[in-house]
C-alpha cells in the first residue's frame, strides 16, 4: 500500500465486509502518524464494531461512505473542532450507540426493522452477553435493544415523547414517516415548537423523536 503522504488529509474511512472486493487492507496500527488522532479513534471504533478491515483513502469528500456489512453509510468526517478533548486528555468523538429496553425482542424487532426500516448489524455478538438482544444500524451509530426487565414504568408517561427522555433521529421527510405510523396505526405528536419533527413511542414505551434534515 502506497504511505500516505504528509500533505494528504486522511478525511474519509471505508469499511469493506469480507464478501465485497477488498483493497488497500492495512491495520489500525498500521495508520500514519500524519493522520490526526480523531480519525485514529473513528477508525478504532469501526474496527470493533464491525470486526472489518480498515480501508485508507486520502481524498476530499463532504460525505464520505462507509461500506458496512455491504451497507454504504453516509457519514460526516469528523473535524477536529468537533473532539471535546477533557483535561485528562479523553477525546469524545460521537455517540456510538443508545440502550433501550424491551420485553420482547421479536416485538421490538418487528418495531424497528418493518415499520422504521432499520437493518441489523450482524457484525456484533449476540453470545457473549447473559440476555437477548440485537444491534441496529441508525446511520452510522446504532440502538442496542436488549431484553430486560424495565425498572420504569410503562404507564403514566407524557403523552408528549418531548417532554420524556427520548432518542432522537434525523431523517430526510416527516411527512413520509407519518404515513407509515397512520398506515400501522400507532400514535404520534408533532413538534410543539412547529419545526419537522415527529414523535412516537416503541412497544415498550420508549419515546423516539425524529427529526427532519
Amino acid at each position: 500500500m502506497a504511505a500516505i503522504s504528509s500533505s494528504a488529509i486522511l478525511t474519509s474511512f471505508s469499511v469493506l465486509s469480507p464478501n465485497l472486493k477488498e483493497v488497500n487492507r492495512v491495520s489500525i496500527s498500521t495508520l500514519s502518524g500524519n493522520i490526526p488522532s480523531c480519525y485514529k479513534a473513528v477508525a478504532r471504533d469501526y474496527r470493533r464494531t464491525t470486526g472489518n478491515c480498515l480501508i485508507t483513502q486520502a481524498k476530499t469528500s463532504i460525505q464520505p461512505e462507509v461500506y458496512m456489512e455491504g451497507v454504504i453509510h453516509k457519514v460526516v468526517p469528523v473535524e477536529e473542532s468537533t473532539i471535546i478533548d477533557g483535561s485528562d486528555g479523553v477525546e469524545i468523538v460521537s455517540i456510538h450507540h443508545v440502550g433501550l429496553l424491551c420485553e420482547n425482542l421479536e416485538r421490538s424487532l418487528d418495531f424497528y426493522q418493518n415499520i422504521l426500516g432499520l437493518k441489523k448489524n450482524e457484525a456484533r455478538p449476540n453470545d457473549k452477553l447473559p440476555y437477548r438482544g440485537a444491534w441496529l444500524w441508525v446511520g452510522s451509530e446504532m440502538i442496542h435493544l436488549m431484553e430486560l426487565p424495565n425498572p420504569d414504568p410503562l404507564t403514566g408517561r407524557p403523552e408528549h415523547g418531548g417532554r420524556d427522555r427520548h432518542a432522537c433521529i434525523a431523517i430526510r421527510d416527516v411527512s413520509k414517516l407519518k404515513e407509515v405510523l397512520d398506515k400501522a396505526g400507532i400514535p404520534y405528536t408533532l413538534s410543539k415548537s412547529g419545526r419537522p419533527a415527529i414523535f412516537t413511542r416503541d412497544p415498550d414505551a420508549n419515546a423516539l423523536e425524529f427529526t427532519q434534515v
